[in-house]
């Protein structure tokens, strides 16, 4: 099988030649860079081997065109927000996209609007695109040809909150805290990710109702619980990569730990990337290089706090694109992607 990757020179691009480079299944991979075409990935990302000669035309990277000619089964689009739509529409109806941006997550085009400040790139499409959660949305990815796949912080916060929304037990604003790697950020020079400026330094940005991915998050709560609120505040720390996820939940009722637990082993007992840690409090080390989102759970009197954790390049963004390219192609769901944690 041949996959193409649009955007193979940022982060998520070159995780994602890594791993497709170790997938059983895929026999050449389209590397696509817009900016360094005709260069070799070797010498854009050398810390890449490709011991099985996966890469195509001995490792150039291609234009978006020569790719098209190719004819992939599958395409990743790791391209940025309100640019990856145009560029890799062309490739739907003839190959699989996996779009890692934002620019397919949003139903509603004014929610689009209100989030990214434009309408949405491609309109036309937004009803075609299925929400790429396979935890939640599996059954809808095995059709689809084209999948939105979660960012970081939506995956972080919504895997946690999704069986406490569908038991009813949600009882008013949820709070929610997260932390993010700097890498979160994307392969790109902007004075605030330069090491000087993080390293010893960590801060919230972008609290409230004014981050973009607040929409997202509640578009999908609300197939569960139609009135449900976030007020969201995420933070950057001086991590490479990782996200930690503090969630407050109010009650709608009174309801035990045991029975939390039961919720999220009858949504999650059958998933092999949802790690369930109990009352114990998971960490970003844990999950560190595997695809796996980790949650844990306590209760104070009406309240229900929600940790997650989880690596934002993998669980986060390239681990759970192929995660849904293995739901949607019929291949083992952990192909080429790792359940442990790196030491």
């Amino acid at each position: 099988m041949k996959a193409a990757i649009l955007g193979t020179t940022g982060y998520t691009g070159m995780l994602l030649a890594r791993l497709l480079a170790d997938h059983p299944e895929v026999d050449q991979i389209l590397p696509v860079s817009s900016s360094k075409t005709g260069q070799k990935l070797s010498d854009v990302d050398p810390g890449f081997q490709d011991p099985k000669a996966k890469i195509s035309d001995g490792g150039v990277l291609l234009s978006l065109e020569e790719a098209q000619k190719r004819s992939p089964e599958v395409v990743f689009s790791a391209l940025p927000h309100l640019e990856s739509a145009r560029l890799c529409a062309p490739f739907l109806g003839s190959s699989v996209i996996i779009d890692l941006s934002a620019d397919f997550r949003l139903k509603d085009p004014k929610v689009f609007q209100a989030a990214y400040g434009t309408p949405p790139p491609r309109v036309d499409l937004l009803d075609r695109a299925v929400y790429g959660l396979p935890e939640w949305h599996g059954e809808a990815i095995r059709s689809a040809d084209l999948i939105a796949n979660p960012g970081c912080y939506p995956t972080s916060v919504l895997l946690p909150l999704l069986p406490v929304a569908r038991a009813g037990l949600i009882g008013g604003e949820i709070h929610v805290s997260s932390i993010s790697g700097i890498s979160g950020a994307g392969r790109k020079l902007k004075t605030e990710y330069l090491f000087c400026e993080r390293s010893e330094n960590a801060c919230a940005y972008a609290p409230g109702k004014r981050h973009r991915h607040v929409s997202e998050m509640e578009e999908q709560l609300r197939g569960e619980a139609p009135e449900a609120s976030i007020l969201f505040v995420p933070h950057l720390a001086p991590l490479r990569k990782g996200m930690n996820s503090t969630i407050m939940v109010p009650l709608s009722r009174t309801c035990t730990e045991e029975e939390v637990a039961s919720l999220f082993q009858a949504a999650y007992g059958s998933s092999p990337f949802i790690g369930l840690r109990g009352s114990a409090i998971p960490q970003t080390a844990e999950v560190r290089g595997s695809n796996r989102c980790d949650i844990g759970w306590q209760i104070e009197g009406r309240t229900l706090m929600l940790f997650s954790v989880l690596d934002n390049l993998m669980k986060g963004a390239s681990g759970q694109a192929v995660q849904n390219m293995n739901v949607r192609m019929g291949f083992p769901e952990t192909s080429a992607l790792s359940l442990a944690g790196e030491i």
